[in-house]
């Protein structure tokens, strides 16, 4: 399999389509689907009626039937639910999941996997967060029964990632080891998952790729040591990066703005990383094509590129919420904040400044704290020694209760609801309250400008990866289909 030049990020719940994903496979690259809630995100298109049928064409295909049928019956309301009318829930993520819960996880990233592999013959990646544990086992299996080519993961350390891939591929039951906060030592917490037991006898799959996002050289020669945590490439992303990044080394200081401040210790050493032998993809700020002649120049294979494609035609962002994002940034007007408190996992978040989302201070003090998708919900053990869940931007009081710290709540917004308000699936509240969108982008945003300077306001994943593949003018065989020339 040829190596791609450029990955198209998978971004947020649900930006990273698999409309868009489609759109830069089939120009020659690497497309990208976001595995975040995907359980979620399609328990909800269901329940909106399915009005042109593509997911139940996707649930058709998939191998085994009768369990796609039980997710139909459950969720598919034909032509959708009243306006106003609550979505029914999807399972929240345990230590012991429900026999449901597992199936709708995977036919969720088949459906997502199979659409975005349809109609061209190019290769097909998932992304997901080391951070949701619990939901990774059913998840990546749906992806690979769907023939996805790459599995990206960042927002930890995935060591244990390619001998989940290997198991998988070949249906094998596995234990993912969970982190629970305040668990005891020498005691291993897993989550566990059987293939053939949800899915009967299956022929061997191929496995898929498997590249490990990461934040620092340090990190690739960790991973790259022993052949049970290597995976096959990485991507080093950097500070400005949209979505989870990385804390600085060291100790925590804020600069006048309350944003993490990066020094020479977060700088990625591009030149150790390609020491290391294995193919390597720069991120964060390298939408340029002068940026990534300069990575392939420092031996990476290519870059991936994220808040160009977040904007696109085929993104799924909202598109009344894109277009206002893209005449902000464009106007000048657009501030993307590094956010040390807003994500519930800890990391520092990026949020796009947009009055009337939840990066609006009035907008989040006003907005119900709950947590009812429960994807960053953050195991620990109780007194009793059972395990809880807890939740920094769920109600304070719960919080405490749960022994947290009431300073940790202190701005966690929650970015379940908040990214499924982005791409139009919010749930809808009782007595008319809507959970407001929230945004993520990375900060070096200028090529929004120089992609509407060239392309319109409408611009697509093909124009972006035109403008990245341009040299001196000039364009290269990067943004041409497959096979081309």
């Amino acid at each position: 399999m040829e190596l791609p030049i450029i990955i198209q990020g998978g971004m947020g719940v649900g930006v990273s389509s698999w409309r868009l994903a489609a759109a830069v496979s089939a120009a020659g690259q690497l497309g990208v689907v976001s595995g975040v809630a995907l359980d979620a995100s399609l328990a909800r298109r269901l329940q909106l009626g399915d009005e042109d049928g593509t997911l139940r064409q996707a649930l058709a295909a998939f191998p085994v039937p009768e369990l796609a049928q039980r997710v139909l019956d459950r969720y598919y309301v034909p032509g959708g639910i009243p306006a106003g009318r609550p979505f029914r829930p999807a399972p929240l993520l345990s230590m012991r999941p429900r026999r449901h819960a597992n199936e709708l996880a995977v036919v969720a990233n088949f459906v997502e996997v199979h659409l975005a592999k349809q109609g061209h013959d190019g290769v097909i990646g998932i992304n997901y967060l080391e951070k949701i544990q619990l939901a990774t086992p059913a998840a990546v299996y749906g992806a690979i029964l769907a023939g996805v080519d790459y599995i990206l993961m960042g927002a930890g350390l995935p060591s244990e990632i390619p001998s989940l891939i290997d198991a998988l591929s070949s249906h094998q039951p596995v234990r993912l080891p969970v982190t629970v906060d305040g668990g005891q030592s020498g005691e291993t917490y897993t989550v566990s998952f059987d293939p053939p037991d949800l899915a009967g006898d299956l022929p061997p799959l191929p496995r898929p790729r498997f590249l490990a996002i990461v934040s620092a050289a340090s990190l690739v020669s960790y991973l790259a040591r022993s052949p049970r945590t290597r995976p096959d490439g990485f991507v080093l992303e950097g500070a400005t990066a949209g979505g989870h990044s990385a804390r600085p080394r060291g100790r925590m200081v804020l600069d006048d703005n309350g944003e993490p401040v990066y020094g020479e210790r977060d700088r990625l050493d591009l030149a150790k990383v390609a020491a290391s032998g294995a193919p390597f993809w720069v991120a964060g700020g390298q939408a340029d094509p002068r940026r990534l002649a300069t990575a392939q120049a420092a031996g990476a294979t290519g870059i991936q590129v994220g808040t160009a494609f977040a904007l696109c035609r085929e993104s799924g962002i909202n598109p009344r919420l894109r277009h206002q994002v893209l005449q902000q940034a464009i106007g000048g007007q657009l501030a993307v904040r590094n956010d040390p408190a807003a994500s519930p996992t800890g990391f520092p978040f990026k949020i796009a400044q947009l009055d009337g989302t939840a990066a609006e201070e009035s907008v989040y003090r006003s907005r119900t704290r709950r947590c009812d998708l429960g994807y960053l919900r953050t195991p620990y053990l109780r007194p009793s020694g059972r395990i809880g869940f807890r939740c920094m931007a769920e109600p304070v009081d719960d919080y405490i209760r749960k022994g947290g710290a009431a300073e940790d709540t202190t701005g966690s917004r929650c970015l379940c609801n908040g990214l499924m308000a982005t791409i139009g699936l919010g749930q809808r509240r009782g007595g008319g309250e809507v959970e407001p969108p929230l945004v993520t982008l990375g900060q070096d945003i200028r090529v929004l400008t120089e992609l509407h300077q060239r392309f319109g306001d409408d611009y697509t994943a093909r124009d972006v990866l035109r403008y990245l593949t341009a040299v001196d003018g000039h364009q290269t065989d990067a943004g041409e289909p497959a096979g081309a020339g």
